[in-house]
């Protein structure tokens, strides 16, 4: 199929599938003539892709049209949706189309849906934050993309210490295989969670692990994922802020279960959750909680957010909101 629609906030993972493209349909001796890399943000460099995209290639291999930023998915002038829909049929099977973007397509527009009924699409996307199973996940996909094997073990803790950060987890993975011991036959062996403890620093924290660690009554776990926080130069009130609109949907979630509510619609809409999906995760994190649980660490952390408004230090004012009786489960 001579178009491909790419598309997705995942940018390591697109530029892997480019490269991995270009790889198979370009002879590297006629590379500089038969591929071709473009900005959708310049309109007229658009409207170039769909001519070099038409013109059949030079030598061996195809030629490949690379167009980053790709507008022809989203609202724009109607000049390019119109030469987009006047190309589609002339584009030669010799010749390869690619159209890059980190936005879903809008599945509401002429272009998109003429693109859909010819294109090879696919998505690249960064599981959610709050999402430990689409990360670990990412990790088990990368991995397989990069021709590795994972014990199940060493996938959890990637994830735990690199979270939704795709470029870095390519890169890791990487040191990693360098790092396992091939066998005088047969496959390497499978990286393991020692080798993930050993090779891979630090961990990947968020205010959203904060919270998970002060629901669990790990006071210390969340000082220091806070003091990692700090480090990054993430700033105090930002944390603050996070924590509370995460406690405020807890809160919402186990109150109207408690009602006996099912609707995941209905609780994400009264908990201002824009993603109905999250409930279930968060369904799992209160089993067992009461309200007046919730309501503690919600003072807790008005009460950091009053200490540091009134000039505290930021480390200390945490420590003296989470560390006091009353934060364990």
């Amino acid at each position: 199929m001579p178009i491909h629609l790419y598309w997705g906030d995942d940018e390591a993972a697109r530029s892997r599938a480019v490269d991995g493209l270009v790889g198979q349909l370009v002879d590297p001796a006629w590379a500089s003539i038969n591929l071709s890399r473009l900005d959708g943000n310049d309109s007229s460099q658009a409207l170039q892709a769909l001519e070099e995209a038409r013109t059949p290639p030079f030598g061996a291999g195809a030629r490949l049209v690379l167009l980053q930023r790709s507008p022809f998915c989203s609202p724009g002038p109607a000049e390019l949706a119109e030469r987009l829909e006047a190309s589609l049929t002339l584009i030669p099977e010799t010749c390869h189309l690619v159209l890059v973007s980190p936005g879903k397509p809008d599945a509401r527009l002429r272009s998109t849906k003429a693109l859909r009924k010819v294109a090879e699409e696919k998505s690249f996307l960064l599981p959610a934050i709050w999402d430990g199973e689409g990360q670990v996940d990412l990790v088990q996909r990368t991995a397989a993309e990069l021709g590795l094997r994972l014990e199940p073990a060493a996938a959890e803790a990637l994830a735990e210490a690199i979270g939704s950060d795709s470029a870095r987890l390519a890169s890791e993975l990487e040191k990693l295989a360098l790092h396992a011991t091939a066998p005088e036959s047969g496959p390497p062996a499978p990286i393991t969670a020692a080798a993930v403890e050993a090779l891979v620093g630090g961990r990947s924290t968020s205010a959203l692990a904060v919270g998970e660690a002060l629901l669990a009554g790990q006071g210390a776990e969340a000082i220091a994922r806070v003091d990692a926080l700090l480090a990054a130069n993430e700033p105090a009130l930002r944390i603050v802020a996070a924590l509370t609109s995460q406690i405020r949907g807890w809160l919402w979630v186990n109150l109207l279960e408690q009602q006996g509510e099912q609707d995941t619609a209905v609780i994400a809409k009264a908990a201002g959750i824009a993603n109905p999906k999250r409930i279930y995760v968060m369904r799992k994190q209160l089993r067992g909680r009461r309200p007046g649980q919730l309501l503690t660490l919600l003072t807790q952390v008005l009460e950091v957010e009053a200490a540091l408004k009134r000039g505290a230090e930021p480390g200390e004012a945490f420590r003296d909101g989470f560390l006091v009786p009353g934060t364990a489960a």
